[in-house]
């Protein structure tokens, strides 16, 4: 065969695989910031009221503990932007409802009947906003005076411990072994946060998969460096 009829090597290619975060109760990591949250979700269904609120920035945890309940209370899920009257019946039919990203309800007439129904059927609610029920942009009174009235917990940003934690277990997730210098050096590099962790871990891995090599800590450095 001729060296012209020879075809190039093809370059390695990073497959953009799909990964699956664990939302499995013993996957929960509480800490300081999230305890009052996870022991909130634990004491179901000996709540303090029938409709409470998980509070907290992204990334925080708010998912994960709402997934626990809803397999802890046969909840569904629902989205606040799907929320409409004539599905409120269906939406709580288990008894339990999952409401997400509650502060972006646009239907409040029916956000109001369903606070209503839940509290008439003794049926169960947990919403999950970035922000307090109190300031959502509500306007009707009676929905205020309600959101106001309702119990919430606020997870807060984790410590270096929690971080860490964080960091390897989304790694763990991704099926990504980090060495410990590299944890070290995201934990310190990095927006106290845990979206930012999971940002982090994300590009962290696509780079490595990119260049062929491992995810190491002369890598992160480069990715992660401090600015000038």
């Amino acid at each position: 065969m001729s060296a012209s009829t020879i075809s190039p090597i093809p370059r390695q290619l990073a497959l953009a695989l799909e990964h699956t975060e664990s939302y499995a109760r013993e996957d929960f990591l509480s800490g300081p910031g999230n305890e009052a949250a996870l022991a909130l979700i634990d004491s179901w269904p000996d709540w303090p009221a029938n409709a409470v609120a998980l509070v907290g920035p992204e990334g925080s945890g708010k998912t994960h503990l709402a997934t626990i309940w809803a397999a802890a209370a046969g909840a569904r899920v629902l989205s606040a932007h799907a929320l409409d009257e004539t599905g409120l019946r269906s939406a709580l039919a288990t008894g339990a409802l999952v409401i997400e990203d509650a502060a972006a309800v646009s239907d409040e007439r029916a956000l109001f009947h369903l606070i209503n129904m839940a509290r008439g059927e003794n049926a169960y609610l947990l919403f999950t906003a970035r922000t307090a029920p109190a300031t959502w942009p509500i306007a009707t009174a009676d929905v205020i005076s309600r959101l106001r009235a309702m119990p919430l917990v606020t997870l807060q940003a984790p410590d270096d411990a929690m971080l860490r934690a964080v960091i390897v277990k989304l790694a763990a997730d991704r099926q990504l072994a980090l060495d410990e210098s590299v944890v070290s050096y995201l934990s310190t590099h990095i927006e106290r946060s845990f979206a930012a962790a999971r940002s982090a871990v994300i590009a962290l891995d696509n780079e490595a998969l990119r260049r062929g090599r491992p995810p190491t800590r002369a890598l992160a450095a480069e990715m992660f460096r401090d600015p000038a």
